[in-house]
C-alpha cells in the first residue's frame, strides 16, 4: 500500500470588495502562495483557499454608488482580484465567494444550529457601529469617539438583533490559548486578545442585522441578514463541504494548518472564529497568523494621499519575481514593514541584478570559456574553499526548512542570500582566472566550476516558493530541466550530470535599474492611483479611431519574416531585440513584448513585420520597423503567418 501524504490547509482571509486590490492585498496573498508552494514541494497535499466576502452594507452601499446590483458589482470585482491572482501567479486550490449556493447553504445550517442549541437569542442592539469594518464597538473602545481598527467616525445604531452568547465559552477560550500555545503568532497578537477584550468581559456579538437586506437571510425570520462575522469566517469550512451532501474535503483538510491574517482581524479569528467552531463541536485550526502592514513613509496607503501601489504595475514593468521577492523579503513576517520605491530597486538591483543575476552569468561564462560550454568530466581536485561552501549549504537548507515552517519568510530569503554571496566570494577566493593558466591547476579548475553551478542549482530549488518563474530559466541555463526542481534534489550537493551542457551564452534573468528613473516611475504610478473602472454602458461602445483611406493603407510595407534570435535589452524588463529573416535582408527589431514572451520561445516563429517604418533607437538599441501583436485586458498575442509562407512575402 501506498503511504498518504500528509495534508495542509492554508487560507487567507477573504477579502473584501470594496475597491481595487493594492499590494496590502497582495502581499497576504504571496506569503501565504509561498508557504502553500514550500508544502507541496516538501510532498504535502496542500490545500489553499482564497476568496471574496462579498455581503454586508457596505457592499450594498459601493453598489448603489456605482449605480449597480450588488451581485453585479461583487461578479466584476471578484473577476477582477481571479485575474490579479494569476498576474502574480497565486497557486490557490479554491476562490471562495459568499454569494456562492454551496456557502450561502451552509451557512443558513450553521445558524439554525446556532439558534437550536440556544447560542443565539433575539434582543435590541444600541450602540456604535462602524460601516467600513462592519463591526460594533462600545463606548470604552472607541479612540476619541472613532472607530478603534480604521479611525472613521462611528454610527449610533438601534435596531432588533439576535445575539451570539459568548461569554458561554469564555473560559473554555483562555483554556484552548493555555493548552495550544503556539494557536496565536506573534505571541503578542495573543496577549492583546486576552488583555483587551476577554479579561474585560466578552461582550455577546450581534449577528444579525435589520437595517439593510444584501445578505443571507436568518432562517425562519427574513426581515433579517445574518450578520458578516458568522458569514465570513465560515467560509474556511462551507469550501470544503460543510453542510453539503460532500463533505469529503472537510473530512481529509480540517482543521486548518493556518489561517494567515492582517492584524486588524485578529479579534475575529481568535475569538468569535473559535467560538463559533466550539459551538459546533468542530476542532480548531492549529494556527492563526497575523501579519503587519505594509506602511509607506506618510502613513498607510491611501488614494486621497496619492501613495498607493498595485501590484500588476511592478509586474508589468519589473517582473513577477523582482516583486514577489521584495514583498517578502523586505518586510518581516509579522510586524509592520515600510515600501519605498528606493527600497524596491535597490532590492533588484543589489540582490536580484547583482548577487543572484551576476552569479549566473559569470558561471556560465566561464564554463563556456574554460570547458567548452560542460560541466567538467574532469578529475575534480579539491580547493581549500570548497568545504566551508558545503558546510554553508547544509546549514542553509536547514535553516531554510526550520523558518518556513515558522513563516518566517524574510529570514529564509536572508539565509538564502548569504549563501548567494558566499558563492560569489568563492569566485574571487580561487581565483578560476588564474587557475586556467596552469595545467596542473586543471582539476582545481573543474573542482570551481562543478561547485558554482552546483550552488546555482541548490538555490534554483530553494528560491520556489518565493520566485516563481526564474529557477527554471537558472536550470535552462545550466543544462537541466524543471524535473530537477525537485526538493529532493538537495539530499546532496553533486547533482549535475558531468558533461551536461550549459547554454552559450547567459541571459541577464534581472536586467539592473536605473534608479532614478524608476524611482521617478514608480512615484508617478503611486500619484496616478487607479484608474476608474468604465461605466457598463461604455464597455461596447467601439473606440473612436480617425478613419484613412485605402491609399493610405497600401502605404504600410508588412512583411513575413522568421525569428532567428532575441535577448531582452539591458536597464528594461518590457523590451526584446528580435533579429528577422526577411528572405532578402536581415534586420533588428525593438519590441515591448518581454512582459508577455520568454526570448527563447520567439526563436522560429514567423511574424508580420511593417518593413518601411522609418527606423528609431529604443534604450541605444536600433529598431527597423515594428512587428504585429494584438492585445486586450492585460493579454498580448503575436500576430503569426502559417510557416509555409515564405519569408519577405508581402501581406495585402
Amino acid at each position: 500500500m501506498t503511504q498518504e501524504k500528509k495534508t495542509f490547509y492554508i487560507t487567507t482571509p477573504i477579502y473584501y470588495p470594496s475597491g481595487k486590490f493594492h499590494i496590502g492585498t497582495a502581499y497576504t496573498t504571496v506569503a501565504s502562495d509561498a508557504i502553500a508552494r514550500y508544502k507541496r514541494l516538501k510532498g504535502y497535499d496542500v490545500r489553499f483557499l482564497t476568496g471574496m466576502d462579498e455581503h454586508g452594507q457596505k457592499i450594498q452601499e459601493k453598489a448603489q454608488e456605482n449605480n449597480k446590483e450588488p451581485q453585479v458589482y461583487v461578479d466584476e470585482i471578484a473577476e477582477a482580484a481571479k485575474q490579479v491572482w494569476k498576474i502574480m501567479d497565486i497557486s490557490y486550490d479554491d476562490f471562495i465567494r459568499t454569494t456562492e449556493k454551496r456557502h450561502t447553504d451552509a451557512v443558513e445550517k450553521i445558524f439554525q444550529r446556532f439558534l437550536d442549541n440556544g447560542d443565539i437569542y433575539k434582543g435590541e442592539y444600541e450602540g456604535n457601529y462602524c460601516t467600513p469594518c462592519e463591526s460594533f464597538f462600545t463606548e470604552k473602545q472607541l479612540v476619541d469617539g472613532n472607530c478603534p481598527d480604521c479611525g472613521r467616525p462611528v454610527k449610533k445604531v438601534k435596531e432588533e438583533s439576535y445575539f451570539f452568547n459568548m461569554k458561554k465559552y469564555a473560559d473554555r477560550l483562555l483554556a484552548y490559548y493555555d493548552q495550544n500555545p503556539g494557536f496565536i503568532e506573534p505571541e503578542s497578537r495573543k496577549n492583546e486578545m486576552i488583555n483587551n477584550f476577554i479579561k474585560p468581559g466578552l461582550e455577546d456579538l450581534s449577528v444579525s442585522r435589520t437595517s439593510f437586506d444584501w445578505g443571507i437571510k436568518v432562517p425562519g425570520d427574513p426581515k433579517h441578514v445574518i450578520y458578516v462575522w458568522v458569514d465570513a469566517l465560515s467560509n474556511y469550512i462551507t469550501a470544503l463541504g460543510y453542510g453539503s451532501e460532500d463533505n469529503s474535503k472537510f473530512a481529509t483538510y480540517w482543521p486548518a494548518d493556518v489561517h494567515v491574517v492582517g492584524k486588524d482581524i485578529v479579534r475575529f479569528h481568535t475569538i468569535y472564529w473559535p467560538i463559533f467552531l466550539m459551538a459546533l463541536d468542530l476542532p480548531l485550526p492549529k494556527k492563526v497568523f497575523a501579519h503587519g502592514f505594509i506602511m509607506m513613509k506618510d502613513g498607510k496607503m491611501s488614494k486621497s494621499k496619492g501613495n498607493v501601489v498595485y501590484p500588476e504595475m511592478l509586474v508589468e514593468r519589473y517582473g513577477l519575481d523582482a516583486t514577489r521577492y521584495f514583498l517578502l523579503r523586505e518586510l518581516p513576517f509579522g510586524s509592520d514593514g515600510v515600501f519605498s520605491p528606493e527600497s524596491f530597486v535597490e532590492r533588484t538591483n543589489y540582490d536580484l541584478a547583482n548577487d543572484l543575476g551576476n552569479l549566473l552569468n559569470r558561471t556560465i561564462s566561464m564554463i563556456n570559456k574554460y570547458f567548452d560550454g560542460s560541466i567538467p568530466v574532469e578529475q575534480a581536485v579539491e580547493t581549500e574553499f570548497d568545504k566551508t561552501l558545503h558546510e554553508l549549504f547544509e546549514e542553509t537548507k536547514q535553516k531554510v526548512e526550520d523558518n518556513m515552517e515558522k513563516m518566517q519568510f524574510s529570514i529564509v530569503l536572508s539565509d538564502i542570500w548569504a549563501f548567494i554571496s558566499r558563492t560569489n566570494k568563492y569566485i574571487d577566493e580561487t581565483q578560476p582566472w588564474v587557475l586556467a593558466k596552469e595545467e596542473a591547476d586543471r582539476g582545481k579548475l573543474a573542482s570551481v566550476m562543478v561547485h558554482l553551478a552546483e550552488s546555482l542549482r541548490i538555490t534554483a530549488i530553494l528560491v520556489q516558493p518565493f520566485l516563481t518563474k526564474n529557477p527554471t530559466e537558472i536550470l535552462r541555463q545550466l543544462g537541466l530541466s524543471e524535473k530537477d526542481l525537485s526538493w529532493d534534489g538537495l539530499n546532496a550537493f553533486h547533482g549535475i550530470p558531468q558533461g551536461t551542457k550549459v547554454i552559450e551564452k547567459g541571459v541577464p534573468i534581472f536586467p539592473r535599474l536605473d534608479v532614478e528613473e524608476e524611482t521617478a516611475y514608480i512615484r508617478e504610478q503611486m500619484q496616478g492611483g487607479a484608474a476608474p473602472a468604465p461605466k457598463e454602458e461604455e464597455k461596447e461602445q467601439a473606440p473612436e479611431v480617425e478613419e484613412i483611406s485605402i491609399d493610405d493603407f497600401m502605404k504600410v510595407d508588412l512583411r513575413v519574416a522568421t525569428v532567428t534570435a532575441c535577448e531582452p535589452v539591458p536597464k528594461t524588463s518590457k523590451l526584446l531585440k528580435l533579429q528577422l529573416d526577411l528572405g532578402y535582408e536581415q534586420r533588428q527589431v525593438v519590441s515591448g513584448i518581454a512582459e508577455h514572451y520568454k526570448p527563447r520561445d520567439l526563436i522560429g516563429k514567423k511574424v508580420i513585420v511593417v518593413a518601411n517604418l522609418k527606423p528609431v533607437k529604443l534604450r541605444g538599441e536600433l529598431s527597423q520597423g515594428m512587428i504585429l501583436a494584438g492585445s486586450k485586458n492585460g493579454y498580448l498575442t503575436l500576430a503569426e503567418v502559417d510557416q509555409k509562407l515564405e519569408n519577405g512575402a508581402q501581406v495585402k
